[in-house]
């Protein structure tokens, strides 16, 4: 089947956090967006708007998901010696991290690595009610 057609689609995903270092799987949601986009063959840019959120792309298992938390404490202490009130350290634990990701997209398909899924790390004090915007670009069979 030929592809005929260039398209870009537009889509954002709301869901809530809890707090401190919560990690939320959002692998499903973003490859209904590209099944949803009807792009067969292209790229899925996922972009987080916060400046306490970020994406990443790692094995969603319960050990290492703890590793990285404890990493990150390590790194950048709760209770270590800021300027910027309350919160500095999870504004800084997201300079590490970026807020995107671009993934390539084969038969309609994110195409992943075996065991890799795709995480928002909250790294805000707060529960928070977050977005991703999400951009589908590349060919249909339309």
């Amino acid at each position: 089947m030929a592809l005929t057609g260039f398209k870009v689609f537009n889509a954002t995903v709301s869901f809530s956090t809890k707090g401190e270092i919560e990690f939320v799987d959002l692998t499903d949601k973003v490859q209904e967006v590209v099944a949803q986009s009807g792009i067969r063959n292209g790229i899925v840019h996922v972009f987080a708007p916060h400046a306490t959120g970020v994406l990443i792309l790692t094995e969603n298992e319960y050990g290492l998901l703890s590793d990285i938390r404890n990493f990150l404490e390590h790194l950048i202490p709760k209770d270590g010696r800021y300027t910027h009130p309350s919160n500095a350290h999870s504004h800084l634990r997201s300079v590490l991290l970026p807020p995107d990701k671009t993934l390539p997209i084969v038969d309609g398909k994110i195409e992943f690595g075996t065991w890799q899924s795709l995480v928002f790390v909250e790294t805000d004090v707060h529960p928070r009610r977050r977005t991703i915007i999400i951009q589908v670009i590349g060919e249909t069979n339309q």
